[in-house]
């Protein structure tokens, strides 16, 4: 008997046939077994289930527990002390300065952007080739964007794009602390 037994498996799982069966077999046996476990509801546990095309809010949108503040309330307008010159005037003294760079020494054009720029940011550009410079003149005024109490985001327009200087006031007096430009 038992030799009969194997030279029937070994027959069965040597066929495509027989392998189909067997697997088959099994898949019946898996979905009669969880049939038989089932609550017999029909809807509960089912993998394919319809999804609900409306989200599903798990928690308050209004309640904040990051740790974060959010404000609401717009940044504030930048102040200027007394005897300083006001943002939009130190932004469009810099970017003039900067866009000048035409048959001037590296010296003459650092020398030139230092009195409205911060320590750091005239470190940063000592040494700069003022060949570099990627515009040649200032088309308009300075637009003020308000980051916070002693930040603004200052964007002039150049013949070439737009030059975005970052100032900040440490001391109440307006210095320029970032350039970033941008070609249009």
């Amino acid at each position: 008997m038992r030799r009969v037994l194997e030279r029937g498996l070994t027959g069965l799982f040597r066929s495509r046939w027989g392998v189909a069966l067997v697997i088959a077999v099994l898949v019946l046996a898996v979905v009669g077994i969880g049939r038989l476990f089932s609550d017999g509801s029909g809807n509960e546990g089912r993998l394919l289930a319809p999804v609900s095309p409306a989200p599903t809010v798990s928690v308050d949108p209004s309640f904040n527990d990051d740790g974060v503040i959010v404000d609401d309330e717009p940044p504030p307008s930048p102040r200027t002390s007394p005897g300083t010159a006001a943002p939009e005037a130190v932004a469009y003294a810099f970017a003039s300065a900067w866009v000048d760079h035409k048959n001037v020494s590296a010296k003459a054009w650092h020398d030139g952007i230092v009195p409205n720029a911060t320590k750091s940011l005239s470190d940063e550009l000592n040494g700069v080739d003022p060949a570099d410079v990627p515009a040649d003149r200032v088309i308009g005024r300075p637009a003020l964007v308000p980051i916070g109490d002693g930040l603004v985001n200052a964007v002039v327009t150049v013949d070439s794009g737009k030059l975005t200087l970052q100032l900040v006031a440490p001391d109440g007096r307006w210095l320029v602390d970032g350039v970033d430009w941008d070609r249009s």
